[in-house]
């Protein structure tokens, strides 16, 4: 069995592939500057972006693991979140405090998805 790995770097690779399973590294989002709305908007358009080239989509993803800096987030990133996931097609998922490796972060997310 083979693993395919893309965009490696030193500590990681942002996608690995194995058995048709698909792992993403931790997306957090593209302007920290924002509130957890826009934080977590951009941060799943990332997601979306790697699944598309890893080859999958929202609809098969498998599991989420959500890390929220402070639980005084979770109603706003649930928001976001819930319009984002197909209907039908909820993953399993966690959701955690968390500390950030930027102060300013206020989520993260790490993904496992089928392939298409």
């Amino acid at each position: 069995m083979t693993i395919e790995r893309i965009d490696t770097k030193q500590r990681m690779s942002r996608i690995v592939k194995h058995n048709g399973v698909i792992y993403l590294c931790g997306q957090v989002c593209t302007d920290s500057t924002r509130g957890i709305t826009e934080q977590t908007q951009t941060m799943l358009m990332k997601v979306d972006a790697l699944l598309e080239e890893a080859g999958s989509d929202r609809e098969h993803i498998l599991s989420a693991t959500i890390y929220v800096k402070d639980m005084s987030y979770f109603a706003e990133m649930n928001a976001v979140w819930d319009s984002w996931v197909p209907q039908g097609h909820a993953p399993a998922r966690a959701c955690v405090t968390a500390n950030m490796a930027r102060e300013e972060l206020l989520v993260e997310i790490s993904v496992v998805a089928a392939e298409k």
